[in-house]
C-alpha cells in the first residue's frame, strides 16, 4: 500500500493510473479537489478494490495521522501543491499555505508514523517529494543544464515555496533521518492537463477559434517531459533512489513556447483541419509577458541514467501526437474541466 497525495491532479492521477496498471499495488488517493484536482481522472478506478479516494488537505494534520495509521502504507509519493505561475502572481498565499504549511504538515505526519513502525517496516519506508525545475531558476542560452548540484534562484512565488518544500524535505532526512527522496521535473504534458497550461491551452482554444496567447516574444525555452515518462521515472526513484538524494527527471526536449505552439498548429491542420482551409497558425497571438518569467530552464537527467538505468521513452514528436490526439478524442472531459460543470457531474457519479 502507497500514499499518494494531490493524485486527483495531472500527474499525480497518472501517476495513479499507472501505478494500478504497471505494478498492482493498492494505492490510497488523498486529494482537497481544488480546482486542478479532478476526481472523474480516477473513474476508471471506481470499484476497484485496490485504490481507495480520500478528499482532505494535507494541512489537515489529525486527517493525516489518521490515515497513517488506518492504511499503514510503506511509502509516501508526494505531488499535492498549487503550481501555476500566474496563480502564485496574483494569490501567493494559498501556495505558501499548501506548498510550504502542507510539507511540513505531512513530512511531520511522516515522522510520527515512521517511528512507529517496526524495525523492517521502518527500514523499507521511503517518502518521495516531488518538485520542479523552476526552483533552479533561469539559464541563460547556452549556460549547461541544471544538475542536481545547481543552486537555487526561484524567481516566482510558485517556485519560491517549492523551493522552501524541498529545503524542509531534505532538513527532515539530516536532521531526523526520515527516509526520503526528491525529484525535480521539467515540464510535463500530456493526457488530463489542466486547460489553463500551455499545451492544453493551445490546444482547446484553437480548436475552439479563440486567439493562442504566447508570452512575449515566445522565445522562453522549456525541456518537455511526456507525463508518463515522468510517472516511470517517479516509480524507478521509489525502488532504487538513494535516500536523501535529489533526482532530475527531464525529457531531452528543449524548445521555445512559439516552436511547440507551431508545432501543436500544424498537428491540428492534420488532424482536426479547420473548416475554413487556413492553419490554426494563424490564431498566435503575442500578449505582454508576466512578470519575474524565467527565460530558459533545462534538465540534465544523466544522474537517473547512470545510476538507475531510466531515460524517456517518448520524443517530443510521438509524445506530443498522443497528447494532441487524446485531447480530440475527449473534448467532453476539456468541456467539463472548462466550464467547471465536472464537479456537479462528480457530485451526482460520487454522492
Amino acid at each position: 500500500m502507497i500514499l499518494v497525495t494531490g493524485g486527483a491532479g495531472f500527474i499525480g492521477a497518472n501517476f495513479v493510473l499507472d501505478w494500478i496498471a504497471q505494478v498492482g499495488e493498492p494505492v490510497v488517493t488523498l486529494d482537497k479537489l481544488t480546482y486542478a484536482g479532478n476526481r472523474a481522472n480516477l473513474a476508471s478506478l471506481e470499484g476497484d478494490s485496490r485504490h481507495t479516494f480520500v478528499q482532505g488537505d494535507i494541512t489537515d494534520a489529525a486527517l493525516l495521522d489518521q490515515l497513517l495509521a488506518k492504511h499503514s502504507p510503506r511509502a509516501i509519493v508526494h505531488f499535492a501543491a498549487e503550481s501555476h505561475v500566474d496563480r502564485s502572481i496574483h494569490g501567493p498565499e494559498d501556495f505558501i499555505q499548501t506548498n510550504v504549511i502542507g510539507t511540513f504538515r505531512l513530512l511531520e505526519a511522516a515522522r510520527s508514523y515512521w517511528n512507529g513502525l517496526e524495525e523492517d517496516r521502518k527500514t523499507d519506508f521511503r517518502f518521495l517529494h516531488v518538485s520542479t525545475d523552476e526552483v533552479y531558476g533561469s539559464l541563460a542560452p547556452q549556460a549547461p543544464a541544471f544538475t542536481e548540484q545547481h543552486p537555487y534562484e526561484p524567481n516566482s512565488p510558485y517556485s519560491a515555496s517549492k523551493a522552501a518544500s524541498d529545503h524542509l524535505v531534505r532538513a527532515w532526512f539530516h536532521t531526523y533521518g526520515l527516509p526520503v527522496l526528491t525529484t525535480n521535473c521539467s515540464n510535463n504534458y500530456g493526457p488530463l492537463h489542466f486547460p489553463e497550461k500551455l499545451i492544453p491551452l493551445v490546444i482547446t482554444n484553437a480548436l475552439a477559434g479563440k486567439p493562442l496567447p504566447i508570452y512575449g516574444d515566445g522565445q522562453q525555452i522549456r525541456d518537455w517531459l511526456f507525463v508518463k515518462d515522468h510517472c516511470s521515472g517517479i516509480r524507478r526513484v521509489l525502488e532504487a533512489g538513494q535516500l536523501g538524494e535529489t533526482y532530475n527527471i527531464g525529457g531531452h526536449n528543449e524548445m521555445a513556447n512559439i516552436d511547440i505552439v507551431k508545432r501543436i498548429c500544424a498537428l491540428l491542420d492534420e488532424l482536426r483541419p479547420r473548416t475554413d482551409g487556413q492553419s490554426y497558425a494563424q490564431q498566435i497571438t503575442f500578449v505582454k509577458d508576466r512578470p519575474g518569467h524565467d527565460r530558459r530552464y533545462a534538465i540534465d537527467a544523466s544522474r537517473m541514467q547512470g545510476e538507475l538505468g531510466w531515460k524517456p521513452a517518448e520524443t517530443f514528436d510521438s509524445g506530443i501526437r498522443k497528447t494532441v490526439q487524446w485531447y480530440l478524442d475527449n473534448t467532453a472531459w476539456v468541456e467539463n474541466v472548462q466550464s467547471g460543470a465536472y464537479r456537479e457531474w462528480v457530485q451526482k457519479q460520487y454522492a
